[in-house]
C-alpha cells in the first residue's frame, strides 16, 4: 500500500490564515474530482473560516466527556472507514482528549497516512517542540502542546502562511480572530508587534532551514560534492581614498547575492600602509555602509595585508574587497609585491575580489616617506646600495676625466640619499662607506688602489663620508618623526570613532571597550568593577587566529587600573610602548564615563527629589483648598449643636449631625490619601505582600461600591495563577479604578474586569466605553493634584490615580492606561505571578479550554 503524502500549513502566529488556507486547497481539490472528506476542523466561531468550510463532507467527530465537558474530537476510526484521498486534519499539535487510541493528534495523523490518505494540516511555529524554549523566552508563555521535529521535517511539503504583523494586529483589533471582550488582552501580551516580527522571523528561518536540509539530500542523492555557498560575508577594505563608495557597492552586490548577505566595511590605520585617509572621505563612505545595511569597523595594525585577512577571518568572511592599487607600475617594481599581492597570497579559503577603480595608477613619482623602519626596508636599502654601487660606477668609470671628480662624488652622494629614503641610516651608512672606498679605487690618484697620494683627497674623502652620515641621519630622523605622525593620526582617528559611537547614543563603555579590542586586534577585552563585569568584547569561543600585528599571544591578560574601582582586562598580543600610550587615553575615558554615569545617577536621585518636593509643596496648597469645605462644614454642625440659644427639632438635629458625620468621614479619607502620598514620596509605604487569588480581592472591591453584574462584567477565567500582591492596596487600587470607570461609562454600558496571565505576570483589566482621555493628556491622569473633567471640587483632591500607580509600583506591579477599541479608556495592572503559568485560555489559539491548544486560523 502506498503511503499517503503529509502537507503542512505552517504559520507565525494564530490567525494568520492557515485553516482558511487549508480549506480553500481542499475546495480546488475537490473541484479537480478528488475525494475530499473533513476529518477536523475549527472555526473558533470566524466567519470566514465557517464560510470556505461550507460544502465539503465532514466526518462526525467523536464526543468525549471529559471532567463534565463535552469535547469534539477526530474520529480516527470513522476517517478510516470513509478512506478519502485527503482528509483535512486542523491543529497537527492538538492534545486528544484521555481514553481516545492516541495521546497527541499527529499520532493520528499518522495512522492516516499509514492508510495511504493524503494529509492537509496546520500548525503554528509556537507548537515545534525543538523551538519551545525559545518561543518561551520571546512570549513569555510555556506551550504544552508541541509536534516533534521529526514529523513537520517528514512531511512532503511544507507551506508557509504569512501576513505583516501589523496586518495581524489590525484583523486582531477587528474582532476577526478573537471575540472583543479578549482583543485588549491578547494585543498587550501574545499580539505584541515585537512578538508577531520575532515569531515570524523564527518561522521563516524554520522554513528556510528545511528547505537548507533538502537542498543537502538532494546533492547526497546525485553525489555533488563540491561546495555550494548560499550565504555570504562580505568585508570591504577602505583606505580612505576615492574608490571607497565603488568598493562599497561592488561588495554590497556580492553580498546580496545569496540569502542573508553581511556586509562588513574595516579601515586599516597604520604608519606604513595605505596613502592617508581623507577624513571627509571616510566618514562619507561609513554613512554609505549603514545606507547599504552594512556595519563599519575601524583597527590599527602594524602591516596591512595581516590586518585585513586577520580581521575577516575574526568575522568568518566568506568575500574580501579590496581595490587596485594606487601605486605607479614603476613603484610597484622598485618596493616590491603591494598589498593586493599579499592578501592574495596570506588569505586562504577566503575569496578576494580586487577591484579597478579610477584612481588606481597614477604618474611615476619617488618611493613615498613612510618612515616605517621594518627588517624589510632596511633590506630594501641595502640592496639598493649593492645593486646601485656597481651600476653607478660602472656609468661614471665610461664617462670619467680628471675634471669630473666633482661631479663623481656628487652622484655618490646622490646615491647615499636615496639609499637613506628607502632603508634609513644602517644602510644609508654602508652604502657611504662602499661609495667612499669605490671613490679612492677608481677616481683617486693613483688608480686601482686604496692609497691616496694628494692630503686633500683624504680630507674630502672624510667631509664625504661625514656628509653622508648627516644626510643619512636626518633622513632617518624625518622618517621616525613622520611614523610618530602618522601614528598620533591612527590614534586620534581611533578615539574620533570612539567619540563619534558615543555621541550617536551608544553606550560610551560598550563602545570604548569594543574599539579597544578590534583596534589593537585583541583577543577580549573586559572592564571589571569591584568583580562585576561592566562591559566586554571579545571573539567568539573557538576562534583561532593570530592577530593582525603577528604578535605572540600572552598568556596572562593585561591588566590597566581605570581610576580606583575598576580594571581594564586586555587578553591577546603583547602590545607595544605606543599602543600603551593609546591605551592610557582610553582608560582616562573610560573612568570619565564612569564618573559621568555616577554623575548621571547623582542627577537622577536629585531630579526624583525635585520632583517629590514639587508634590509637597502641591500638596500643601490643596490642604489650604480641599480640606477647607468638609472642615468648615463638620465645625458649622457640631458649633450649630452646642448652641445653647438655639432649640433644635429632632429632624434638624439628625440633619445636623448626618452632616457632620459626612464632613469627617470626608475628611479622614482624604487625610487618609495625604498620609498615603507622604509615605509613598518618603519611600516609607508599608507592603505586605503574599501570594493571594485575583477573585479574593475583586469581589470585595465590588461589594465596597455596591456594583453588581448590571455595572460590571466579569472575565476572570479558571486557573488563573495567584499574585504577589498586598490584599488592602490592591483592593484600594481596584476601587478606584472601578469608581472611576463606572462614572465615565455612558448610562446601560458595563463595565468589564478582565484578567489573564502572560510572561509570568497577570494583568488585570478595567475597560469603559466613555469618553477616554485625549492622548495629550495621558501622561497627566498619574499626576497628584489632577481632576479630568470635573471643576466642582466635590470630589477630592484628585490622589486617586497618583496613590494607586504608587500601590502598584510598591507592590512590584505597575499601571498602565490603554484605548479601548471602540472609545473609551482601559486601565491594566499587571502583578507578578507566585507562579509560573501555562498558557492560560485567553492566549491559546484556539479559544476553547485547555492551556496552549494548537491555533486554527481565519
Amino acid at each position: 500500500m502506498t503511503r499517503g503524502q503529509l502537507r503542512v500549513f505552517l504559520g507565525a502566529a494564530p490567525g494568520v490564515g492557515k485553516t482558511y488556507t487549508m480549506l480553500e486547497e481542499g475546495r480546488r481539490l475537490r473541484s479537480e474530482g478528488r475525494d475530499v472528506a473533513v476529518a477536523v476542523v475549527e472555526t473558533h466561531g470566524r466567519a470566514a473560516t465557517a464560510a470556505m468550510a461550507e460544502g465539503l463532507e465532514v466526518v462526525a467527530p467523536v464526543q468525549v466527556n471529559h471532567r463534565g465537558l463535552l469535547l469534539s474530537e477526530l474520529d480516527l476510526d470513522g476517517v478510516l472507514a470513509r478512506r478519502p484521498d485527503y482528509a483535512l486534519v486542523d491543529e497537527l499539535a492538538h492534545t486528544n482528549a484521555p481514553g481516545l487510541a492516541h495521546g497527541k493528534r499527529w499520532q493520528d495523523v499518522r495512522d492516516l497516512l499509514d492508510a495511504g490518505i493524503n494529509v492537509l494540516s496546520t500548525v503554528n511555529i509556537q507548537h515545534i517542540e525543538s523551538l519551545n524554549d525559545v518561543i518561551e523566552q520571546i512570549t513569555g508563555t510555556v506551550q504544552r502542546e508541541t509536534v516533534p521535529d521529526s514529523v513537520l521535517r517528514a512531511a512532503d511539503q511544507v507551506e508557509l502562511v504569512d501576513i505583516a504583523p501589523q496586518l495581524l494586529r489590525g484583523r486582531l483589533s477587528q474582532g476577526i480572530i478573537y471575540p472583543s471582550g479578549r482583543v485588549d488582552a491578547a494585543l498587550s501580551n501574545y499580539f505584541r508587534l515585537g512578538n508577531l516580527t520575532a515569531l515570524r522571523e523564527l518561522a521563516l528561518l524554520w522554513l528556510a532551514d528545511e528547505v537548507d536540509s533538502a537542498l543537502n539530500r538532494y546533492r547526497a542523492e546525485n553525489g555533488i560534492r563540491n561546495k555550494w555557498e548560499a550565504r555570504e560575508r562580505v568585508v570591504v577594505a577602505l583606505t580612505g581614498g576615492p574608490e571607497g563608495q565603488t568598493l562599497l557597492r561592488r561588495g554590497a552586490r556580492i553580498a546580496a547575492r545569496s540569502a542573508g548577505g553581511e556586509l562588513l566595511a574595516v579601515h586599516v590605520s597604520s604608519p606604513d600602509g595605505l596613502r592617508e585617509a581623507h577624513p571627509g572621505e571616510l566618514a562619507a563612505q561609513r554613512t554609505l555602509v549603514e545606507k547599504l545595511g552594512g556595519t563599519y569597523h575601524q583597527v590599527v595594525g602594524s602591516d596591512i595585508p595581516h590586518a585585513l585577512v586577520d580581521f575577516a577571518r575574526g568575522v568568518n568572511a566568506t568575500q574580501l574587497v579590496i581595490g587596485v592599487s594606487r601605486r605607479p607600475r614603476i613603484q610597484a617594481l622598485l618596493t616590491g609585491p603591494g598589498i593586493g599581492a599579499t592578501v592574495v597570497r596570506e588569505s586562504g579559503d577566503i575569496d578576494v575580489h580586487i577591484v579597478n577603480h579610477a584612481s588606481a595608477g597614477g604618474l611615476p613619482v619617488l618611493p613615498r616617506l613612510g618612515g616605517a623602519l621594518t627588517m624589510r626596508r632596511r633590506l630594501w636599502g641595502l640592496a639598493l646600495a649593492l645593486a646601485g654601487g656597481p651600476l653607478l660606477t660602472w656609468a661614471l668609470v665610461s664617462m670619467s676625466t680628471p675634471a669630473s671628480i666633482t661631479g663623481d662624488v656628487l652622484s655618490y652622494q646622490l646615491l647615499v640619499i636615496l639609499v637613506a629614503l628607502a632603508g634609513g641610516i644602517w644602510p644609508a651608512l654602508f652604502a657611504a662607506l662602499l661609495s667612499g672606498i669605490t671613490l679612492d679605487f677608481f677616481f683617486i690618484q693613483p688608480l686601482y688602489t686604496v692609497s691616496v697620494a694628494t692630503p686633500t683627497h683624504i680630507l674630502a674623502l672624510v667631509l664625504y663620508l661625514v656628509n653622508a652620515t648627516l644626510v643619512s641621519f636626518v633622513v632617518d630622523r624625518a622618517a621616525r618623526r613622520f611614523r610618530a605622525a602618522r601614528r598620533s593620526a591612527a590614534e586620534s582617528e581611533l578615539l574620533a570613532s570612539v567619540a563619534g559611537n558615543v555621541l550617536r547614543g551608544e553606550d560610551a563603555l560598550a563602545a570604548l571597550v569594543g574599539r579597544t579590542r578590534e583596534a589593537f586586534s585583541l583577543k577580549s577585552v573586559r572592564l571589571v568593577a569591584d568583580g562585576v563585569e561592566l562591559a566586554a568584547a571579545g571573539t567568539a569561543p573557538g576562534t583561532d587566529h593570530v592577530p593582525s600585528g603577528g604578535a605572540p599571544v600572552s598568556g596572562a591578560p593585561l591588566l590597566l587600573p581605570v581610576g580606583e574601582r575598576a580594571v581594564l582586562e586586555l587578553s591577546g598580543r603583547d602590545l607595544e610602548a605606543a599602543d600603551r600610550r593609546l591605551l592610557a587615553v582610553i582608560t582616562a575615558q573610560l573612568e570619565a564615563a564612569l564618573d559621568f554615569g555616577d554623575l548621571t545617577e547623582t542627577a537622577e536621585g536629585l531630579g526624583s527629589l525635585a520632583a517629590a518636593d514639587k508634590v509637597r509643596t502641591a500638596l500643601l496648597a490643596a490642604v489650604g483648598h480641599d480640606l477647607r469645605r468638609p472642615l468648615t462644614a463638620a465645625t458649622a454642625a457640631v458649633t450649630g449643636l452646642r448652641a445653647p440659644d438655639v432649640q433644635w427639632s429632632e429632624v434638624d438635629r439628625a440633619e445636623l449631625l448626618a452632616t457632620a458625620e459626612e464632613s469627617l468621614a470626608t475628611l479622614s479619607e482624604l487625610v487618609t490619601s495625604l498620609l498615603d502620598v507622604s509615605r509613598l514620596q518618603a519611600g516609607v509605604l508599608g507592603v505586605s505582600l503574599g501570594s493571594l487569588d485575583a477573585a479574593d480581592v475583586v469581589l470585595p472591591a465590588l461589594e465596597e461600591l455596591n456594583l453588581g453584574p448590571a455595572e460590571v462584567e466579569l472575565e476572570i477565567p479558571p486557573g488563573l495563577p495567584s499574585v504577589m500582591a498586598d490584599a488592602v492596596l490592591l483592593q484600594r487600587v481596584l476601587v478606584n479604578l472601578l469608581a472611576n470607570a463606572v462614572r465615565f461609562s455612558p448610562a446601560g454600558a458595563k463595565v468589564v474586569l478582565a484578567a489573564s496571565a502572560f510572561a509570568g505576570r497577570v494583568e488585570v483589566r478595567v475597560i469603559d466605553c466613555g469618553p477616554g482621555i485625549s492622548p495629550e493628556r495621558l501622561e497627566d491622569v498619574f499626576v497628584p493634584f489632577q481632576r479630568l473633567g470635573d471643576t466642582d471640587n466635590q470630589t477630592g483632591l484628585g490622589l486617586g490615580l497618583a496613590l494607586a500607580k504608587g500601590f502598584m509600583e510598591g507592590m512590584m506591579g505597575t499601571l498602565e492606561t490603554e484605548d479601548t477599541p471602540g472609545g473609551g479608556l482601559t486601565m491594566v495592572l499587571s502583578l507578578p505571578a507566585a507562579e509560573p503559568a501555562a498558557a492560560p485560555d485567553l492566549l491559546s489559539a484556539d479559544g476553547t479550554a485547555g492551556a496552549g491548544a494548537a491555533g486554527g486560523t481565519p
